[in-house]
């Protein structure tokens, strides 16, 4: 079903997770586009977030499997294999994602939460695709490397953590105009805080 669409994807892949230190179980999984600056954040889970963490960290293991490593051993005895999660829709600030499965040469797609599509997509090591239309909508456009003097690396191995994130309640934006709303997400890109950023940028989508 999703053939006819697939000249409209965008390969992303994941930069980092960010987490709070002043408010708990929140985390922004930070997805880049793996031919452009753009940047994808995604609210999700503490659980979810530890979940991709350590199936990206490849030193650790945990002592007994958790739910998304239990998800591919299951899959793995019954020959089916994850061949790629395309987040195919926003909704209110909330990313839908599906999983691509196949087994005997037969395409399934299921429905799942963005978060557990990444924490299966790092495991079985499928790409993670999004659409055009939802980059345009909800994408943030990243500095460039010369303005951070950096060099670049897609290396999904590892995993960036950032400590200090300050958050903006939803409340906190009803006074602000969108030429405010504008200033403040780029000046939380600017300062790579992409879980405010994302917060901002769903308010925007929300007047819109």
């Amino acid at each position: 079903m999703y053939e006819d669409r697939y000249m409209s994807l965008v390969r992303l892949t994941i930069k980092g997770i960010s987490y709070s230190q002043t408010q708990s179980g929140a985390y922004a999984l930070v997805l880049s586009e793996m031919e452009g600056t753009r940047t994808l954040p995604i609210i999700i889970g503490a659980f979810e977030a530890q979940s991709i963490a350590i199936a990206l960290e490849k030193e650790i293991r945990p002592p007994r499997p958790l739910t998304h490593d239990l998800f591919k051993s299951f899959a793995e005895r019954f020959s089916i294999t994850v061949k790629q999660i395309i987040i195919h829709k926003l909704v209110d600030g909330v990313f839908f994602s599906s999983l691509i499965c196949e087994r005997d040469g037969v395409e399934e797609v299921i429905d799942t939460r963005t978060s557990d599509a990444i924490a299966l997509a790092v495991r079985f090591q499928a790409p993670i695709f999004t659409y055009e239309n939802i980059l345009d909508k909800a994408g943030i456009y990243l500095k460039t490397e010369e303005e951070l003097g950096g060099t670049s690396d897609h290396d999904t191995s590892e995993v960036e953590l950032t400590s200090e994130i300050e958050f903006t309640s939803a409340a906190d934006f009803s006074d602000l105009s969108l030429s405010e709303l504008e200033e403040q997400l780029q000046e939380a890109v600017n300062n790579e805080d992409y879980e405010l950023a994302a917060k901002i940028r769903d308010e925007i989508s929300k007047r819109s």
